[in-house]
């Protein structure tokens, strides 16, 4: 019996895929979920129909299955990094690679087959002052970011906690909207949210909270403000007002603490104290 011939893909390669996945993070602002480097990359390409519809399997198109190998290959080469959330995020090699006219494919493919990471857990270069302010040290960094890097951190940090389709406003202007989302509840319910961010090294009043949600309109649902800072008892108690749209707020501390549980420009370093007594008694 003569051997079926295997069908032809018209889907480009995986390879093809590294650069117009590092052009769709960076047009996301740095980072994005699987659907919209997905769409993002689909816009870039503008691969023709049929490539985008052919199917790998019953339930992943071709070009779906691709852009997870590249994404695969690009986290292995160190271009990119992701989380538990599933949101994907550009590194400092993955900006530099994007400076490049052409990246060197086989470069990228090749060290996949080595082992990049070592295990480190060596704190001793660290200060003890250092390791206890680090909080202290994350404000500061926070407080001095730009209005629109600080933006794009929220952004981030909204995708995490599993927002789609979020967008930075890139508008200016105190009470004004910075960027809104989809929440998508037990994959049925979802709404609409808006954010504010408020580089505050003091408090958020109630004047604040009621400037945010009279810039909310009509297709929003729910806001959420952010800030460095703490929010007086006032804005937290206008925020919760029967009656009105609610408003969600996040504090400096809450926000670091997002920042550390999701990984987001925090690293932790563990260490290890040594009993000696221990080791001393095994040659008593």
């Amino acid at each position: 019996m003569k051997k079926k011939d295997k069908v032809k893909k018209h889907c480009p390669s995986y390879q093809y895929f590294f650069k117009p996945t590092l052009l769709a993070l960076d047009k996301l602002n740095g980072s994005g979920t699987n659907e919209e480097i997905y769409n993002t990359v689909i816009s870039i390409t503008k691969l023709e129909p049929a490539v985008i519809e052919e199917m790998h399997n019953f339930t992943l198109t071709e070009v779906e299955y691709k852009l997870m190998w590249a994404r695969t290959y690009l986290k292995n080469y160190g271009a990119l990094l992701n989380s538990q959330q599933g949101v994907w995020a550009l590194t400092t090699k993955g900006k530099k690679l994007l400076k490049k006219k052409t990246l060197d494919i086989k470069d990228i493919v090749r060290f996949t087959s080595q082992k990049r990471h070592v295990g480190k857990d060596n704190n001793e270069d660290i200060p003890t002052e250092e390791k206890k302010n680090w909080r202290e040290q994350v404000t500061d960094i926070l407080q001095n970011l730009n209005p629109y890097a600080f933006e794009r951190l929220a952004q981030r940090l909204l995708r995490e906690c599993g927002f789609t389709d979020v967008n930075v406003t890139k508008k200016s202007g105190d009470g004004g909207i910075d960027g809104t989302g989809k929440l998508q509840l037990h994959g049925i319910f979802s709404f609409y949210v808006a954010f504010q961010c408020k580089r505050y090294k003091g408090k958020v009043g109630a004047p604040e909270i009621r400037d945010f949600r009279g810039s909310l309109g009509t297709n929003i649902e729910k806001g959420v403000l952010i800030t460095t800072g703490a929010f007086t008892k006032e804005a937290k108690e206008e925020a919760s007002s029967e009656g009105k749209r609610m408003i969600d707020l996040m504090d400096g501390e809450e926000l670091i603490d997002k920042l550390a549980e999701y990984g987001i420009g925090l690293n932790e370093v563990k260490s290890y104290e040594i009993d000696e007594d221990f080791f001393n008694s095994l040659t008593e």
